[in-house]
């Protein structure tokens, strides 16, 4: 059974860092692409970054480049999200999960909250 449990979720003030991590199990996790995705209040979730299966060639969406950072453990079956100076419009649930083709194939986790505010 394909599992995803994401952590380190909480409240900063505008410009603070959190990190979330994924822990992933029930699927071949070092052959998969992985992803985080945010979904805001009221909003649809949308995608974040992504890490391939040899952690390089990170993408990130335009709202989180250069402010956070996604790395993965093979070892481990985890993936994280290091997110610095953060806004508000980082606010929203971060869920991860596997990528096939630029598609997502498991059932989504719980997901972690985040709320930035001042």
């Amino acid at each position: 059974q394909v599992q995803f449990v994401e952590s380190g979720g909480g409240s900063a003030q505008p410009g603070g860092s959190l990190r979330l991590s994924c822990a992933a199990s029930g699927f071949s996790f070092s052959r998969s692409v992985m992803a985080w995705y945010r979904q805001a209040p009221g909003k649809e979730r949308e995608w974040v970054a992504t890490v391939p299966k040899t952690d390089d060639k990170r993408n990130y969406a335009d709202s989180a480049k250069g402010r956070f950072t996604i790395s993965r453990d093979n070892d481990k079956n985890t993936v994280s999200l290091q997110m610095n100076n953060l806004n508000p419009a980082a606010t929203g649930v971060y869920f991860c999960n596997a990528l096939v083709l630029g598609s997502t194939i498991y059932p989504w986790g719980q997901g972690t909250h985040v709320t930035v505010s001042s």
